[in-house]
């Protein structure tokens, strides 16, 4: 199931640690030339109307990233007024969540895509479900995170700290200040912070958020491995007032066996 499972690298390589249990999800072997037909610059990609509380039936195309970018080590000291006001400004949006609902599109590093919905509640608890034949679920309960096979009956379990999502799960967040970003851009369609962390014994693996330039409203994010490989999820049909049943975030630790061997 390599197209299903391109979502690990989306949830552990951010200064990811070996999961907790042993327990058997092979993450495909990455493949970037597959990548060059699905490539977009933000300039090629349709407007997208807000939609938070509103319907947006179409799925969004997400930008890929330029595989071949190559950002400065950290430019923090260079920012201006202005991207300090951006990330400011993305910084508070994010912070202003709660609750947050809607559908998804991933694109992994082969360029395959895959779909389903998501459930947020903050602090810490989201629920990714892909739709069929997709047996994957991702789940975090404020400390945990799992990526669990229904086929398979089991699961990985990783600490929601060393993961990438954390910094969508944050009750409050500072971006400048809380995270090491090293680029903050913004055009006529988008925000894009990047966040960079390095690992001595893993690498340097990189975050970029995407916000929509008019609505603010968070349409993406991109996960850059070590080895330079991107999976990006691009989300909409947002509703940030619909409440969310808080038993879509208990994690069955008995339930999962470990896979053989």
């Amino acid at each position: 199931m390599p197209t299903a499972l391109t979502l690990l690298i989306a949830v552990t390589l951010v200064g990811v640690a070996p999961p907790s249990a042993a327990q058997t999800v092979p993450v495909p072997k990455p493949a970037p030339k597959g990548r060059d037909s699905v490539q977009l610059s933000a300039s090629d990609a349709p407007r997208a109307p807000s939609t938070t509380g509103a319907a947006q039936t179409v799925p969004p195309n997400p930008v890929i990233p330029d595989p071949h970018r190559n950002l400065p080590a950290n430019i923090f000291s260079t920012f201006d007024a202005n991207q300090k006001a951006q990330a400011a400004r993305v910084s508070a949006y994010l912070s202003s969540l709660q609750t947050l609902v809607g559908n998804f599109v991933q694109v992994g590093p082969d360029g395959t895509k895959t779909k389903g919905d998501f459930y947020i509640q903050k602090p810490g608890k989201v629920r990714f479900e892909y739709d069929a034949p997709t047996p994957i679920d991702i789940i975090a309960d404020g400390t945990t995170l799992v990526v669990r096979d229904r086929n398979l009956a089991t699961q990985d379990n990783y600490p929601l700290s060393q993961t990438p999502l954390r910094f969508l799960l944050s009750d409050r967040i500072d971006l400048l200040k809380d995270t090491n970003v090293v680029s903050v851009t913004a055009d006529d369609l988008y925000i894009s912070v990047t966040i960079e962390e390095k690992q001595a014994l893993i690498g340097t693996s990189r975050l970029m958020l995407m916000v929509g330039t008019k609505d603010g409203q968070l349409k993406q994010w991109t996960v850059t491995d070590p080895q330079g490989y991107d999976t990006t999820v691009a989300v909409y049909n947002l509703d940030s007032t619909k409440k969310v049943d808080p038993s879509l975030f208990k994690i069955d630790f008995t339930r999962y066996d470990r896979s053989p061997g």
